[in-house]
């Protein structure tokens, strides 16, 4: 059994993990990377990246449905055709240079990437089986960052027509009927994307309204979107089951029990800390319900071990788990560093987009804020008629003795956008406002 001593280990290779072993590396602080399939986690493969994806090529498809029929602009096309088995082809072609791009940037930065399946024997060692057998890290310092896997329903278990947002962006074909459990961003961002792709989508939600961890007046925007693409909403439902056929899906609501048809059923309830099988139990940590409990420096309650991204809990987002990487990685080199989640901005990828960041009115108000908002509808801008996009609007919400938020050094700043509705332009999206450094670009979920 080789055994291998390093500054630095990092469990995982997902965007928390990659980036903190690149920051790392450039520090010049031996480093090893364990992964047990491929870089770049469940955002480069099979989240954030292959649906932004198939997002994309969905709307490129609607738009052309749409101008088969005349343009308000004088442009028709003939009626579009869609090839989806080169669509998906595209999508892991994207993938697979992104995942070469990620292992290029470790090993410029002088990172070894041990693939395999680790183990923590303690908080400093580490067994990872590989092919050619085991090997022992011993580390200074610990960072996990093992990620997040999509978390199921009992009433319906994954399997044959029930699937994860994982096997929904490598389906062989457009469903023709697909049931959507759950209407948070992974759903809508889905089940709309599908719909585009002239699939009959209905979407199911517990809750009483569409994006629920999103106020009201940013989710209104994308209610209307899903009802002109033909997306079924049913609101205050629960699933319960798949009829004995296997062919529909089982849903109680107020008005009673009834079955959704379904080809396939998208289960996208949320997803949950990956706490298992890494060998947590070996570890003396406290935790914050099923997720790593850190401070602000990302630490955990065990000495030079750290915790990062979708292991420590929510927000799970890309960029944030990058954040949090950067900050680990700058602190074990020395240097003073803190992770504020206070300005962590969202976005979801539906049509309108929405990105947020900072408070809404109601959590400024429910904080004891007296807040002010200022409201300006796309409608009225000339940019946005010219592109066909006035769907949307921009929302600032500030304090109201100052405009700002007091800020410890006499500066104010304001409590947050609250949030920004837009529409999918030809320009890429909203979200390239938020890009940070790195191969490819962060994403929620």
């Amino acid at each position: 059994m080789a055994e291998i001593a390093t500054r630095v280990l990092v469990l995982g290779g997902g965007p928390g993990g990659y980036v903190a072993a690149i920051r790392a590396g450039h520090h010049g602080l031996d480093t090893v990377l364990v992964e047990d399939t491929k870089v770049g986690g469940t955002c480069l493969n099979v989240g954030c990246i292959p649906s932004k994806a198939l997002i994309h090529a969905a709307e490129e498809y609607a738009r052309a449905v749409r101008q088969a029929s005349g343009s308000a602009f004088g442009l028709t096309t003939a009626a579009p055709t869609l090839d989806f088995a080169r669509t998906v082809a595209w999508k892991d072609g994207i993938v697979a240079r992104l995942n070469a791009g990620v292992a290029s940037l470790l090993k410029k930065q002088g990172v070894k990437i041990l693939r395999g399946h680790g183990t923590m024997l303690d908080g400093k060692t580490c067994r990872v089986e590989t092919d050619t057998g085991s090997e022992t890290i011993r580390a200074e310092h610990v960072i996990l960052a093992t990620g997040s896997s999509p978390l199921a329903l009992p009433a319906v278990p994954f399997g044959g027509r029930v699937m994860s947002s994982t096997e929904a962006l490598s389906l062989p074909e457009v469903p023709g009927r697909l049931a959507v459990v759950g209407a948070g961003y992974i759903g809508l961002e889905l089940g709309l994307a599908f719909a585009k792709l002239g699939a009959a989508v209905t979407v199911v939600e517990a809750a009483g309204r569409i994006l629920p961890l999103y106020d009201a007046e940013l989710a209104r925007p994308v209610m209307r979107s899903l009802e002109t693409h033909g997306v079924t909403v049913i609101l205050g439902a629960r699933a319960a089951g798949l009829s004995e056929a296997g062919d529909a899906l089982l849903i109680e609501a107020a008005e009673g029990a009834r079955e959704i048809a379904a080809d396939r059923i998208l289960v996208a309830i949320g997803r949950r800390p990956a706490t298992a099988g890494w060998g947590l139990e070996r570890l003396d940590l406290t935790m914050n319900g099923a997720c790593i409990r850190i401070d602000e420096r990302c630490h955990t309650s065990m000495r030079n071990v750290w915790a990062v991204g979708d292991v420590t809990g929510e927000p799970m987002l890309a960029h944030r788990a990058m954040a949090q990487g950067e900050t680990v990685a700058d602190i074990v080199a020395g240097r003073r560093r803190s992770f504020d989640r206070r300005v962590i901005p969202s976005v979801v990828f539906t049509d309108p987009e929405i990105v947020a960041a900072g408070l809404s009115p109601g959590e400024a108000r429910s904080a004891g804020h007296e807040v002010r908002t200022g409201l300006f509808p796309f409608a009225a801008n000339g940019r946005a008629m010219t592109l066909e996009g006035e769907e949307g609007f921009v929302r600032v919400t500030a304090r109201a003795d100052d405009h700002g938020a007091g800020h410890p050094g006499g500066r104010s700043r304001r409590l947050g956008t609250g949030g920004r509705v837009r529409p999918r332009h030809r320009d890429g999206g909203a979200a390239r406002r938020h890009r940070r450094h790195g191969p490819h670009p962060p994403d929620p979920g």
